[in-house]
């Protein structure tokens, strides 16, 4: 890592892109296999944060015969339920086919945002903004969380009016939002350069740094009981008297009562194995970071052709608002009816691709306990970033804001995205497999989000009154006869 951030950076604009640290085509993998993991999610000790790959966290040796709850996936949203769990004395395991983080939770936006979010995530959005403001003191390590706000850019009227009455909206739960003119836009970041009729502004959203928040997390499960353990992929479910009474470990059995199954973009897979149907698919997004730059804004910026955060280190996290990449696969075709609506809605921003269909279809879609799983042969999604999108993303950036010029591309990543039909989560038990508790499909919105997901999937585990009301997330939602809406989107 250290003599990645030593080789000398080309601006992304250079034809050859050198300042990228990968060239891969479509077609190659975008799965990294066993070996490589360890290398790519190696610790980092640079004061500046490290990158896509998050701080390393040491799994525990010895495999319990038996826990409470088994978690799968070692993402924010596994680990923010292992520390809840783990902190009300309920014995935790926490497993990830790969390492803490390696996935869509060190590989997003870093975005702490109530902003434009589903009215049905509203609730849980506070909830979730309220314990990221004492996060680092509970942790007792660093988030990198600042409560700088998000600013949303609007060109038109109609975008103007969508803004009015989301902020009427928040006003509900008393929590400001600015809907700002074109003057008043000025006045809060006058250093910009773009034609706009105003935006919306709200003081309460934040960010956070994804290398640092995950680890961060699972470290303080294990300080509180939960045991951690990477590169130990979950094979499978047993069951005994009709309810869980197990999990099959690509490193032995571990006995248990409850499974929470965490596992982003990798769920779908492992639910279906499990026997249960969960309506979930993947976009891809790219993103990159830049060397440190002076006099830029603090706030979030989302612009039509951009979106931006300032980093930790004095950089910036930069990536299109809305270049999204669908690889179609058998999964799209099988799910084609649910998700219609949300093609119709994103079909402006969304592309389709080719260049996984054959690598998702030679995939399992059943076996053993005793067999080895695609989760065993593909340890770390890691799909090679839209060189084209991010240099769009990064010219409009710096036609917006000047100061951006003089930066440099340090580094360009990509992620994939776990995203519903109507694209706010499943947190919710499934009801065929009694014990079985699903936490994924967060469509884009799970690492803000993350400190109160955790807790309302605890409460579903445990039994304990539930944060929010968990009624809009149910998984039955897709096959209750309820309507499928779409309002935020992707």
């Amino acid at each position: 890592m250290r003599a990645l951030l030593a080789t000398p950076c080309r601006r992304l604009h250079d034809p050859a892109l050198c300042g990228l640290t990968r060239r891969r085509t479509a077609s190659q993998s975008v799965a990294v296999p066993h070996a490589a993991v360890a290398a790519r999610c190696q610790q980092s000790t640079d004061p500046a944060v490290p990158g896509p790959l998050p701080i390393s966290v040491s799994p525990d040796s010895n495999l319990p015969s038996a826990v409470d709850v088994v978690v799968i996936g070692g993402g924010i949203i596994g680990a923010m339920t292992a520390l809840e769990l783990a902190s009300e004395g309920v014995s935790v395991a926490l497993c990830d086919k790969g390492e803490i983080g390696c996935e869509q939770s060190s590989r997003n936006w870093g975005w702490v945002r109530l902003s434009q979010r589903d009215p049905r995530e509203i609730p849980l959005m506070i909830e979730a903004i309220r314990r990221w403001e004492g996060l680092d003191a509970r942790l007792g390590r660093k988030t990198g969380f600042v409560q700088s706000g998000i600013l949303f850019t609007a060109r038109n009227a109609r975008q103007m009016a969508r803004y009015e009455a989301f902020s009427r909206h928040l006003a509900e739960y008393r929590i400001d939002s600015d809907v700002l003119d074109d003057q008043g836009m000025r006045n809060l970041i006058p250093e910009h350069g773009m034609k706009l009729a105003g935006g919306l502004h709200t003081p309460f959203d934040g960010r956070a740094e994804p290398q640092l928040a995950a680890p961060a997390i699972a470290e303080a499960a294990r300080d509180a009981g939960a045991a951690l353990y990477t590169r130990c992929a979950v094979r499978s479910i047993e069951t005994s008297a009709g309810r869980v009474s197990g999990v099959a470990t690509e490193r032995g059995r571990i006995a248990c009562s409850s499974v929470v199954l965490a596992g982003g973009a990798w769920s779908r897979l492992f639910a279906g194995n499990a026997g249960v149907e969960l309506p979930q698919l993947k976009v891809m997004n790219s993103v990159l970071r830049t060397t440190p730059v002076s006099d830029g804004p603090e706030q979030g910026i989302w612009a039509d052709a951009f979106a931006l955060r300032k980093r930790a280190d004095g950089g910036y996290t930069v990536s299109s608002a809305s270049d999204k990449i669908h690889h179609l696969t058998p999964d799209t075709f099988r799910l084609a009816r649910q998700f219609l609506p949300a093609v119709r809605a994103e079909w402006s921003s969304l592309r389709l691709r080719l260049g996984r269909w054959q690598e998702e279809a030679s995939l399992p879609r059943r076996w053993a306990g005793n067999e080895r799983t695609p989760f065993e042969h593909y340890r770390m999604l890691d799909p090679p970033p839209d060189d084209r999108s991010l240099q769009r993303a990064l010219a409009a950036a710096r036609s917006a804001f000047p100061a951006l010029e003089t930066c440099e591309v340090v580094q360009s990543w990509a992620g994939m995205i776990d995203v519903t039909p109507d694209a706010i989560p499943v947190i919710s038990a499934a009801d065929n497999v009694p014990g079985l508790f699903i936490s994924t499909g967060y469509s884009g919105h799970g690492f803000g989000i993350a400190p109160a997901a955790g807790r309302l999937t605890a409460d579903l585990v445990t039994g304990t009154t539930p944060l929010v009301d968990p009624a809009p997330f149910r998984l039955s939602r897709f096959f209750d006869g309820s309507p499928v809406t779409l309002d935020a989107g992707f």
